[in-house]
């Protein structure tokens, strides 16, 4: 500190500041460099800057969470009742469509082969049928009416084999299956978020509450903010915002609001925000932390350098150069933005305050 550069004219002296800092200092003749330069000899580590008033942002922030988008979660139920074989992924596994996830044995899946090659029998005999009800009839040997018969009975035995096929393809299974496991396949790619199924244990179909998985494309994402009603008129749909995630510190993302709730939420007095978001490489997961900060103007403050603000307790201070001597004031910090803390009271402009090297004077207790 500039003002504190006190020493004996001759020999060594001790200072000692009112924060229990002791200086010592030795005066000696130095020779100047070669080139000329003077030599401070009394460098000092604590550097004082004067306070500024300038422009910040004013900023809403929303408290948010990541969310998986509904349209691209897909809950993974049983599609027949049966006994669990198996489950081959775990919650974190990334998955492709039509990935196989596990296996139920069923007895649906017997019965449902079982009327498939029935129909297929029965379609063979119909054809046959009406395609020899045909013959006789373009030699004159049937009425019309019995080859109409004919046809009418082939062409439900094609609609039965229809049927039959498509309950095996809801069921994933082929017609040529002969086990009775129905495979489970995944709906679409994406992560698996949860898996509430073991081996071993038996499902209903019509009757379970519960998926036996959660699969999700992550590839975008929802961040779902609360809007307090006093906040209501400063956000709308398009605004254009700033996302932080607690589990990135330091990152930002980009983006507009997309969509904001019809009703409030009676538990929380809030309106709900939605941003929807680019997540390249799954780098958000659900139900992490966030932030929405929307930009809703400027106004002129009084900043300090980061580094300048002490906290200490409850309390935040700084250390200002009064007259000479440094003194500690309390004050209260604003949002801080680019390395600079926005100090609402406490301090006046042009006031000078230790930017560098303000924890060594958090020894003492002096007030200006």
């Amino acid at each position: 500190m500039q003002s504190n550069r006190i020493f004996a004219a001759v020999g060594c002296s001790v200072l000692t500041l009112p924060f229990g800092i002791i200086l010592t200092a030795c005066h000696q003749e130095t020779a100047p460099p070669a080139d000329g330069t003077r030599v401070d000899s009394t460098a000092n580590p604590v550097q004082f800057v004067a306070v500024s008033r300038e422009l910040i942002e004013d900023q809403l922030t929303l408290s948010a969470k990541v969310q998986a988008d509904p349209a691209r979660s897909f809950r993974v139920f049983p599609p027949a009742s049966g006994r669990v074989q198996g489950i081959q992924v775990q919650a974190g596994d990334r998955v492709t469509k039509g990935e196989r996830l596990g296996k139920i044995e069923s007895a649906d899946a017997g019965s449902a082969q079982s009327d498939f090659a029935k129909a297929q029998i029965e379609a063979v005999r119909a054809q046959r049928a009406a395609d020899r009800e045909k013959v006789l009839l373009d030699h004159g040997a049937v009425a019309e009416k019995e080859y109409v018969d004919a046809k009418a009975a082939a062409d439900s035995a094609q609609a039965e084999l229809a049927r039959a096929k498509q309950r095996l393809a809801v069921l994933g299974m082929n017609a040529q299956a002969t086990a009775e496991d129905i495979p489970l396949r995944s709906p679409s790619r994406g992560v698996v978020l949860s898996v509430s199924a073991a081996p071993g244990e038996f499902s209903k179909s019509l009757d379970n509450a519960d998926p036996l998985m959660t699969i999700a494309d992550l590839s975008t994402v929802w961040i779902v903010g609360d809007v307090f009603e006093k906040d209501i008129a400063k956000v709308q749909p398009g605004t254009a915002v700033t996302i932080t995630v607690d589990a990135f510190p330091g990152q930002k993302w980009t983006g507009r609001i997309t969509s904001i709730s019809g009703a409030l939420d009676p538990a929380t007095r809030t309106l709900k925000a939605r941003v929807s978001l680019p997540n390249p490489g799954d780098k958000l997961k659900p139900e992490m932390f966030a932030a929405i900060h929307v930009d809703i103007g400027k106004h002129d403050a009084i900043v300090v350098p980061l580094s300048a603000v002490i906290h200490q307790g409850q309390n935040t201070i700084v250390f200002i150069d009064s007259n000479g001597r440094p003194g500690q004031k309390e004050v209260t910090a604003g949002q801080m933005a680019d390395g600079k803390v926005e100090i609402t009271s406490g301090l006046e402009n042009g006031q000078r305050v230790a930017a560098n090297g303000a924890e060594l004077l958090t020894g003492g207790n002096s007030q200006p």
